[in-house]
């Protein structure tokens, strides 16, 4: 349909026109790399100069790559980046939905599925408890690093340059029970990857608790968390182990679906346990 035969039949476009044209063009370097201006142009239909500001355009976001000795363009690193999370986290997504509700039914608790964005957490996915008075994040919500059940899991097992960068930034307090002394906040990093799993209690919302367990990817580094969460008044010291133990088999569960070769996420096992 043709915008005469949109404006005749009431319906609406919402189409942008500029971004509509990069895509175009992303699609035609996707097809062929290495074309120039005047090719693309002509292969196209746009001008030389539309074709120069968009190619301009994505080259500043590194969405297109610049061969300076022929003056011809070819995809940029950032596809690469964005392929790869929709590979991670799609994969990541298909293989945690069914485990976020089998655990959520074997808790009645809150279930979240939390990884590393930068310098912050992301909430990639959560499944509401069965209780009457519930916690839960949002999807898509992010956080701090070193608040927070899955927050500080991950964290824990993230690269030293990103534990350090954390540490140098101010450690914002969210309840009383907040850690921001940064000693204090290593020992307890130390302490999660030596038990394999992290138990937080209202250091981010008072009144809650969380346990999670990291999900390892196929280079032994932890890609997410998965957590229980829910009311500090249920956790009592049977759910304590119950969930200790719930969300270790849920994060092997994962990795297991993933074609992960860490077979056993958490060697410290029981004995670690008694520590935590």
């Amino acid at each position: 349909m043709d915008d005469e035969e949109a404006r005749q039949n009431g319906a609406k476009d919402y189409t942008i026109a500029a971004v509509d044209r990069a895509l175009l063009v992303l699609e035609a370097l996707a097809d062929r790399p290495g074309q120039g201006v005047t090719q693309l142009s002509k292969s196209l239909s746009m001008t030389k100069s539309i074709v120069f500001r968009l190619l301009q355009t994505l080259e500043d976001r590194g969405f297109v790559f610049r061969d300076p000795d022929h003056a011809v363009y070819s995809l940029g690193y950032r596809i690469g980046v964005l392929g790869e999370r929709v590979g991670r986290e799609g994969s990541l997504l298909v293989a945690a939905r069914p485990v976020m509700d089998a655990l959520r039914d074997r808790t009645s608790e809150n279930v979240n599925l939390v990884m590393r964005e930068g310098l912050r957490s992301l909430v990639l996915a959560t499944r509401s408890g069965h209780h009457s008075i519930r916690l839960f994040a949002q999807a898509g919500r992010h956080g701090p690093l070193h608040a927070g059940g899955g927050s500080l899991c991950i964290l824990a097992y993230s690269d030293p340059a990103i534990v350090e960068a954390v540490l140098s930034n101010p450690l914002e307090a969210f309840t009383p029970y907040t850690i921001t002394d940064r000693d204090r906040l290593r020992q307890t990093l130390d302490r999660i990857r030596a038990n394999g799993y992290n138990i937080a209690l209202n250091d981010l919302d008072e009144g809650a608790f969380s346990v999670a367990a990291p999900i390892f990817g196929s280079d032994d580094t932890a890609i997410a968390c998965i957590s229980v969460a829910g009311a500090m008044v249920r956790f009592d010291e049977e759910r304590r182990e119950r969930y200790i133990r719930a969300a270790l088999d849920a994060a092997a569960e994962i990795s297991s679906k993933l074609h992960l070769h860490r077979s056993d996420p958490v060697s410290a096992g029981p004995a670690a346990r008694s520590s935590g």
